[in-house]
């Protein structure tokens, strides 16, 4: 059996990670990765190899920075050729990116069956890219595999047939579990001048959020008073960085005493950064996911998440970019006005295993 796999922004480079280990691990089956260069700057993507002890891609489209149109287009261009010369049985993508509906796309109309890790998650908001990406990408997958029950039900709402639905837990977690240790070495803590369980960390990159002025002025309003009372540490992403730039927010950020920002980490400096938070503010899918397993409270800054299990039974609420919700989602924080959490059914650092076992028996048969 041989798997062209696939990455490209960061987020894919944690859920990739756990996969290729256990291929490794296993007779029988060979792998050809390739990493589209969606990200390619060193602490979005080649930080990130290392750090995870991610092989050096068999490939590397570099595809670079564009719209949505022209990047998803170039990674296609790009793919095709590479699955005339490898004719892989099977073609995986992970996540929610324009690499991984692109190259689905490009698999399923060469006849390669697809599969799709962290399938069936749905925020119901069709303005994000992501959302669209999501949809898109199930509806072409042979193999489907779901973190949480949630996508499960919506596949099967959709119409998918139970027969390639799979519940098998969250890649992400057994990164996270397996370099939980390996991370708590990093100084991240002493560098930046911070203590345990006195901080927030935040994060920010969503479209919605970072290309409207108004509504990131508005988020900024809101952090502006919480910095007051707790440091706020700011590992910022380029984009976000370019549109405080270009929208004049600079200015008034450089006022914002207690708001550090800093350049994007690696993935251990900012898993240590997460543990020891004493609460998260971001618009992140995966964040929200490592704050549940971690136990740590998180404020998401959108008015809906794909990921609801988070909520049920992790400590994320949705405040979105209201500053009045905002502030008043940090208030129950300081309070410990939030339940206990609970870690989420399957999320025990296995779900990669679960995954090549049964892509193992299938192609057996």
């Amino acid at each position: 059996m041989k798997i062209v796999l696939v990455a490209g922004a960061r987020p894919n480079f944690m859920k990739i990670s756990p996969i290729v280990k256990e291929i490794e691990k296993t007779e029988g089956i060979e792998y050809f990765l390739v990493h589209t260069g969606q990200h390619y700057d060193k602490k979005m993507s080649e930080l990130f190899f290392k750090e995870l002890d991610i092989p050096v891609p068999n490939a590397n489209l570099g595809v670079g920075s564009s719209s949505h149109a022209c990047q998803t287009a170039d990674i296609m261009r790009g793919f095709e050729p590479i699955l005339i010369n490898q004719s892989p049985d099977a073609v995986l993508v992970v996540g929610d990116v324009n690499s991984t509906i692109a190259c689905g796309l490009v698999a399923v109309k060469m006849g390669i069956k697809l599969i799709h890790v962290e399938a069936g998650l749905r925020s119901f908001d069709r303005t994000m890219p992501e959302e669209i990406n999501r949809v898109l990408t199930d509806c072409i997958s042979d193999y489907l595999f779901c973190t949480e029950q949630s996508g499960v039900d919506n596949l099967i709402k959709e119409g998918i047939s139970e027969e390639k639905i799979f519940l098998v837990g969250n890649v992400m977690i057994d990164t996270l579990l397996e370099y939980k240790v390996k991370a708590e070495k990093s100084d991240i803590l002493e560098s930046t001048g911070i203590y345990k369980n006195n901080f927030c960390v935040l994060t920010l990159h969503r479209p919605s959020n970072v290309d409207n002025p108004l509504i990131l002025n508005r988020i900024f309003d809101a952090v502006e008073i919480i910095q007051k009372d707790v440091p706020v540490i700011f590992p910022i992403h380029p984009r976000t960085y370019q549109n405080i730039i270009s929208f004049g927010l600079d200015e008034k950020l450089k006022n914002l005493l207690n708001l550090k920002i800093i350049d994007p980490l690696g993935y251990l400096d900012f898993l240590k950064l997460m543990s020891c938070a004493k609460f998260i503010m971001t618009d992140s899918g995966g964040i929200q996911g490592e704050s549940t397993m971690l136990g740590v409270p998180c404020m998401t800054l959108r008015y809906n998440t794909e990921r609801p299990i988070t909520i049920d039974m992790g400590l994320n609420q949705l405040v979105g970019n209201n500053v009045n919700k905002i502030v008043d989602g940090y208030k129950k924080i300081k309070n410990g006005e939030f339940k206990n959490s609970k870690i989420p059914p399957l999320w025990d650092g296995l779900t990669s295993r679960r995954i090549i076992k049964i892509l193992e028996n299938d192609f057996n048969k």
